[in-house]
């Protein structure tokens, strides 16, 4: 039955409940053949054997009422009776004979079938009697009647009647046998069903019991190295004995035993490894530390210098804020001056074309009076050749060129000292042209002046920023040192703890048993731990005080010797 274990669990049920299955299903089958024999003989006994019983006995009650006509009609002694009791017996005879057609349909073997056919004959035989004892009873012979009636007609019809009780007997007899068959097949099906739901039973439990031994024994064997190992023993052995879902528990179990005693034994050297490397951490947690407490003083000195340095850069930055200030100002006025010097040059420039404008005007003037001299020439000429009417003529012509004369010699003179005006304002713009090419040039000095303190003052600025940029990344790295030193403190608090937990983790591992070779492979494959190697030393250069400057005069900052090569830095 190996091949039973290690079928899957499924198909076990399956299989189990498949037996039980085909053992119910034979049961069934069983049962209902049993209850189809029963069906038999007792649809036998109420579709054949009763109903001929109840056909027979009919026939036979016929034939005593036929019987009993025939008296009446023999005793009957007026034609009235007679044809009463021909009607009765003519009825009688009818009935019998529907009995015995309906009998006929019953016959179910030979023996009955022999009866039947001599009850038919013998039935004939007294018919025969019959019919002469009604004509001797018709003529009113009465006393032939008699004894045909009491001597071969009675022989006759007990003869009939004695077929009939066979028959009848026949039936009975059959229909106990009919009875008694029914109630043995009930008792052959009572011990059939009864002892096959017995060796149901039995089987049933029999395959419940070793299904369940099957199914819980490595369950059973499975909790039992659960427990062992929650207790921590991991010298457990387990056997796998089957390759359904028991047999792939107690290998997964299996597996998860040599992991675990693996992993315990990984642990155990490691928790080792991990005291060693701790203790080796806080040494140079401590180390570490006094080395950040040395650093941390060194950069308070760089903060206090960078401090005074920040003052005098700032103060330079100041005075040249202020020069670029006034610069600018002496720009802004050289610029103004540029301005006025433009301006009178423009207005000069005005003046001078004012004045040629003017220049030609009297030009026009001067030729125009000069003109008119000669039309009041032309005027006097011909007022002398008019003679005496043109004498008010010539008097108006010769004030006319009077007065053209004196307008010429006017526009003359204005001519004359408007010439020299222009040249005098020609000489005044040149000089001023001078004077504005000087200013512009004053100006542009200035401007480059203003520029260049400009950039000064950038300069300074851009320097006063980075310096206290540099002071506060100086603060920012004393603040970091500072925090560095108490992080390493920490770092030292936290090694020892983990010098603790290592401890206590080795203590709570120990309580897991393992054999030699779980602890020798655990040690095969846990890496040996690395040895802190210090690294090379290197010595920090002295700090060079600051120099005072002329505006602020700080405290020169302290010079930091040269630190001995056991107080250096060191990688661990």
């Amino acid at each position: 039955m190996k091949w039973f274990y290690n079928l899957r669990i499924a198909r076990k049920l399956n299989i189990t409940f498949g037996i039980v299955q085909v053992l119910t299903l034979f049961l069934g089958v069983n049962a209902l053949m049993a209850m189809g024999r029963m069906h038999a003989a007792s649809d036998d006994l109420a579709t054949d054997w009763m109903p001929s019983v109840q056909g027979a006995m009919a026939i036979r009650i016929d034939v005593g009422e036929f019987r009993r006509w025939e008296l009446s009609h023999m005793v009957s002694t007026d034609e009235a009776g007679h044809a009463k009791y021909e009607k009765r017996l003519a009825d009688t005879l009818a009935l019998l004979e529907t009995h015995r057609a309906a009998y006929t349909k019953l016959i179910s073997n030979p023996e009955e079938q022999a009866l039947i056919d001599s009850f038919g004959k013998a039935w004939q035989d007294f018919m025969g009697d019959h019919n002469k004892l009604l004509v001797l009873s018709q003529q009113g012979d009465k006393d032939g009647a008699r004894k045909l009636a009491a001597s071969s007609s009675a022989d006759k019809l007990a003869g009939v009647i004695t077929t009939l009780d066979s028959l009848v007997k026949l039936n009975a007899d059959g229909g106990d046998a009919a009875n008694k068959e029914a109630g043995a097949v009930y008792n052959r099906s009572l011990w059939s069903i009864g002892a096959l739901v017995a060796a149901n039973m039995v089987i049933g439990i029999i395959m419940q019991l070793w299904l369940a031994r099957i199914v819980s024994r490595p369950l059973q064997d499975a909790v039992s190295v659960a427990r062992k190992v929650a207790a921590g023993d991991l010298t457990v052995s387990i056997d796998v004995k089957s390759k359904c879902e028991t047999g792939d528990l107690m290998q997964a179990l299996k597996d998860m035993l040599a992991s675990l005693q693996s992993l315990v034994a990984q642990v155990r050297t490691g928790t080792d490894t991990i005291a060693t490397a701790s203790t080796q951490i806080a040494s140079g947690n401590q180390d570490l530390s006094a080395r950040t407490e040395q650093q941390a003083g060194s950069l308070e000195e760089t903060a206090s210098s960078m401090e005074q340095l920040t003052s005098t850069v700032k103060q330079n930055a100041d005075n040249a804020r202020q020069a670029n200030q006034l610069a600018q100002s002496a720009s802004g006025i050289a610029v103004k001056g540029g301005d006025v010097v433009s301006q009178v040059v423009g207005t000069m420039a005005s003046i001078n074309e004012s004045s040629r404008k003017i220049v030609d005007i009297i030009a026009v003037i001067d030729g125009i009076a000069f003109q008119t001299n000669i039309l009041a020439l032309n005027a006097a000429v011909e007022a002398a050749r008019a003679g005496e009417q043109g004498r008010g003529f010539a008097v108006v012509a010769s004030e006319v060129r009077s007065l053209a004369q004196r307008s010429a010699a006017a526009a003359k003179d204005i001519k004359t000292l408007i010439g020299d005006s222009v040249d005098k304002v020609e000489a005044g713009s040149k000089l001023v042209d001078e004077a504005g090419a000087t200013m512009n040039e004053i100006v542009a000095s200035i401007t480059r002046v203003t520029d260049i303190m400009s950039e000064i003052t950038a300069a300074s600025q851009e320097q006063s920023g980075g310096i206290a940029q540099v002071n506060d990344a100086i603060t920012d790295m004393d603040q970091s040192t500072q925090q560095n030193a108490a992080l390493v403190e920490q770092a030292a608090a936290a090694a020892e703890a983990m010098m603790e937990q290592a401890a206590h983790l080795s203590q709570v591992v120990s309580a897991f048993k393992l054999d030699a070779g779980a602890m020798a492979l655990g040690a095969a494959r846990t890496p040996a731990p690395k040895v802190a190697q210090p690294a090379a030393r290197a010595v920090a250069l002295a700090k060079p005080a600051l120099q005072p400057t002329s505006q602020a005069a700080p405290q020169p900052a302290r010079k930091r010797a040269n630190a001995p090569v056991a107080d250096e830095w060191e990688e661990f």
